[in-house]
């Protein structure tokens, strides 16, 4: 096994478990545990980015605005719904992101996405209605934003491939940070202490934050993005173990279907992307 497949492997991982403390701070406000994310990064990433003296303000200030605003935003939703409905099943919708990206990046990078590529993300909207439709506990709220949530993580790749070119990941890293940081404490009047039993989940979710994305960085630095994008699917099987193992998720057989067809379709788009 190749270090870029094992550190995606762990990234992933990270991602999975930060995500299901999150849920774990399903009673605290979403902008409580959106400000609990940023900050937990923050504190390691901004010495970081001193000590290398890498740019704060960066090239393109306006486009690293958008990118972190937009971030916050598809963030803050995300957890909104993640609260209200099984961890497996946010996960799952959220990963409609690939194909907002991909229509997104059609538009206004002008790259191309092949016939298959549709047919692909045809499978995975598919799963999505029969999640939707079969699995009463995905009410329209969620079910909404994490639609909006999906649009918006699709955006931010096509931000992330626009500026890449141009600044350093940390450099995005840290706009997105500080905006989530300074938004959430306009909410600070809704928040509340954390319980005792609450606590690794508020420091936790931080540093597993960190960790995906360092892990993550460093697995696309040594290996192909064809290779290692299959892997990062893999987060929706960790989601559904720990939903199971930890919150007592289970699914019927057509629910189940759906999230089998959006995994499927994802997958497909991986396999077909820049193939006649």
């Amino acid at each position: 096994m190749s270090k870029g497949i094992l550190y995606i492997l762990i990234a992933t991982l990270a991602f999975s478990v930060m995500n299901a403390m999150a849920k774990e701070l399903s009673e605290m406000h979403p902008m409580q545990v959106v400000f609990c994310r940023a900050f937990g990064s923050f504190v390691f990433i901004f010495p970081y980015i001193l000590y290398k003296k890498i740019s704060i303000v960066g090239h393109e200030p306006k486009w690293l605005f958008l990118r972190g605003f937009l971030g916050l935003i598809s963030l803050a939703t995300f957890f909104i719904a993640l609260q209200r409905i099984p961890l497996g099943s946010a996960i799952s919708i959220r990963y409609l992101g690939p194909i907002f990206g991909a229509a997104l990046a059609m538009y206004f990078l002008k790259e191309r996405v092949n016939w298959k590529q549709w047919m692909s993300f045809a499978v995975a909207f598919t799963g999505v209605l029969i999640l939707k439709g079969f699995d009463v506990r995905i009410d329209l709220l969620s079910f909404s934003l994490l639609l909006i949530s999906a649009f918006l993580v699709g955006a931010v790749f096509v931000l992330i491939r626009y500026l890449t070119a141009k600044e350093n990941v940390y450099t995005i890293i840290n706009y997105f940070m500080v905006i989530a940081i300074v938004t959430s404490l306009f909410f600070i009047s809704y928040w509340r202490t954390p319980l005792a039993e609450e606590w690794t989940s508020v420091i936790g979710i931080g540093i597993l934050g960190l960790v995906g994305q360092v892990f993550m960085t460093k697995s696309f630095e040594l290996e192909e993005a064809s290779v290692l994008a299959p892997f990062k699917y893999l987060e929706l099987i960790y989601a559904l173990i720990i939903g199971y193992a930890f919150f007592g998720e289970t699914y019927s057989y057509l629910p189940f279907v759906g999230i089998l067809l959006i995994f499927i379709g994802m997958l497909a788009n991986v396999r077909f992307k820049d193939k006649i």
